[in-house]
């Protein structure tokens, strides 16, 4: 199975610093290209990671806070002058047409390619043939998404079965991956004879959020859940009142889901000396959990 492969762009809170920009994740799948949201940097972070803006295909917004979004307008304005070949599809929370109307007047900005714009609320994306982007809504004071891509489950040709069975490589082998029998030899050969199930990928994107029921029921099974840490337990508090999770509760969420892996993002300025008192809190309930950084590069 083709790899997902994961850019960090930005990992910081509504607070950037040196080493951390405003949150952008890009992530690449064969031709798809997604952003997942485009703050403040992001167009530098993208070419620090060697990731071409001509290549975008999608940007799921999971919600209109400046910290967000303002790497939109520049990223749009290079993709004209790029010559842009494509449609680029945006998705959003409830209100992103408007917002998106209001940032193009704002910056007198003629697109000179297309683009498409759907709002979207929870339920599912975009279907491919391949994979799913679904989304949920959060909690977060405004209209705010997490959102999810997997990649389908896949039937495979077993080919320790086809030499046992003497079968030779033949054009009708596409008919058992589309569920049908085949017949060589004078023998009927079927689809679950020949095939095994190939499991599928899922990554899930839980960014700005309040704790709520809904975020582990989302990331069930997930190979990979990238989660808000803004603030650890000793300030819950201040968790509660800006609508965003401590590590503990991402780790939380992490083994009620039953993910394979946890990785923290949007850390608050406070933790940039000193990231490890929330990645202790957060491994002392899901022990496969670490922090990210800006351009940091993984493949699941």
């Amino acid at each position: 199975m083709e790899k997902i492969n994961l850019t960090f762009l930005g990992t910081s809170g509504a607070l950037p610093s040196p080493s951390r920009s405003h949150p952008s994740i890009h992530l690449n799948y064969k031709k798809e290209n997604i952003l997942i949201d485009c703050g403040e940097n992001t167009q530098v972070q993208l070419r620090k990671s060697y990731l071409s803006p001509h290549k975008l295909t999608r940007i799921l917004i999971t919600h209109w806070h400046g910290d967000h979004v303002l790497g939109l307008p520049g990223l749009l304005q290079t993709l004209a002058l790029i010559k842009y070949p494509k449609t680029l599809y945006i998705y959003g929370p409830k209100g992103t047409k408007r917002f998106f109307k209001h940032m193009l007047q704002a910056f007198k900005f003629k697109e000179k390619y297309d683009i498409k714009i759907k709002e979207v609320s929870s339920g599912k994306v975009l279907e491919t043939e391949e994979f799913i982007i679904k989304s949920q809504a959060m909690s977060h004071g405004i209209p705010c998404n997490a959102y999810s891509f997997q990649i389908k489950d896949r039937l495979r040709i077993n080919k320790s079965k086809l030499k046992k069975a003497k079968i030779p490589a033949t054009s009708k082998l596409k008919k058992i991956l589309k569920g049908k029998s085949i017949t060589i030899n004078k023998k009927k050969y079927t689809s679950k004879e020949l095939t095994y199930t190939e499991p599928g990928k899922k990554i899930t994107f839980v960014i700005d959020t309040s704790q709520n029921k809904k975020i582990p029921i989302f990331a069930k099974n997930s190979d990979l859940l990238i989660s808000d840490s803004t603030f650890d337990s000793k300030t819950k508090q201040k968790a509660k009142q800006y609508k965003h999770l401590t590590a503990k509760q991402a780790a939380e969420n992490a083994k009620k889901a039953k993910v394979k892996q946890l990785i923290l993002t949007n850390l608050s300025s406070k933790h940039e000396k000193n990231p490890k008192v929330v990645l202790s809190e957060a491994k002392k309930i899901f022990k496969n959990a670490s922090i990210a950084k800006d351009l940091l590069k993984i493949q699941i």
